[in-house]
């Protein structure tokens, strides 16, 4: 069945009528877009920041009476005084929607070794360290620079017989790929109880046999240590979090942090310095990976 939608550009004081009346105009779901596709990485807690050309789209059965709901929208936008009106309405076709998502995702090579493919893909290399990952709960398939930044490391260094720490797991994707490099024990952490599952439901999708992996909410004990600490969040946790993730590594253990984008670099530089000596800054389309030994 195709659908209507139906495209609204308006300022962010705007957005909560013209959103209201989409709705009371029998739209399934309202969505806010920012017209020239800037991204906002990192909003403050608790708030949903919008752009100051914000497209807001509702989605509408193919039934839907257009003529009706035009001159309600207009008359909102007369009423708000938005003067200009820039209205679209598009008819989308019907579409296997669940095939179009599959086939969207490829395996994808990070460094030498390790690949990470989607369960319904054949594995490009069967001499190749392959890391099974479907998208799902939790944040992390390797298609993001800030995942794939870690994922080379983790292939350029020794892991054998190593522990490794993921911090703020999300799927699980780190501390895996950690695992079927070498590493002989992983400990996930993650705030999210979704994180947990996904990390282990992962695990047993690439036959890691239990024993070698723990996935924890914290708190968690204070004594806990690894060889191999990968956190993989957003700059300001990172920063905050300084001591915290210090901590969890051994003397002359290694760090790596990722999830900051490179103007945000020297505030984590400068929050880790302390406690590692920190190697030349990796930076992959803006978000860079910091990488550094623990000394004495």
């Amino acid at each position: 069945m195709p659908w209507l939608q139906i495209c609204i550009h308006t300022t962010p004081e705007h957005v909560p009528t013209f959103e209201d009346t989409l709705l009371e105009c029998g739209a399934m779901v309202v969505t806010f877009e920012d017209v020239y596709d800037n991204p906002v990485y990192e909003p403050d807690l608790n708030t949903t920041p919008l752009w100051q050309h914000t497209k807001v789209t509702g989605l509408f059965e193919a039934d839907a009476d257009i003529e009706s709901i035009r001159p309600i929208i207009e008359h909102t936008a007369q009423t708000l005084g938005q003067q200009e009106l820039s209205l679209k309405i598009e008819i989308l076709e019907d579409k296997d929607w669940e095939r179009e998502w599959m086939d969207s995702y490829h395996p994808i090579q990070f460094g030498e070794r390790l690949w990470v493919c989607p369960s319904w893909r054949e594995v490009p290399d069967e001499n190749a360290v392959t890391l099974m990952l479907d998208p799902g709960l939790a944040f992390g398939t390797g298609t993001h620079p800030t995942t794939a930044l870690c994922l080379q490391w983790l292939d350029s260094i020794d892991c054998q017989d190593k522990s490794i720490i993921d911090y703020g797991c999300g799927s699980g994707i780190l501390g895996i790929a950690g695992l079927l490099l070498g590493a002989d024990k992983m400990v996930g952490i993650d705030i999210d109880p979704q994180a947990v599952q996904a990390t282990q439901a992962n695990a047993e999708r690439n036959n890691i046999d239990p024993s070698r992996i723990e996935v924890k909410l914290p708190p968690y004990e204070s004594e806990l240590q690894a060889d191999i600490v990968v956190a993989n969040i957003l700059a300001g946790p990172l920063a905050q979090l300084a001591p915290t993730i210090s901590a969890l590594v051994k003397t002359g253990g290694q760090l790596a942090l990722s999830g900051i984008l490179a103007n945000q670099a020297k505030e984590v530089v400068e929050a880790y310095q302390e406690w590692f000596t920190l190697e030349s800054i990796v930076e992959i389309e803006d978000w860079v990976r910091i990488v550094g030994t623990k000394h004495a």
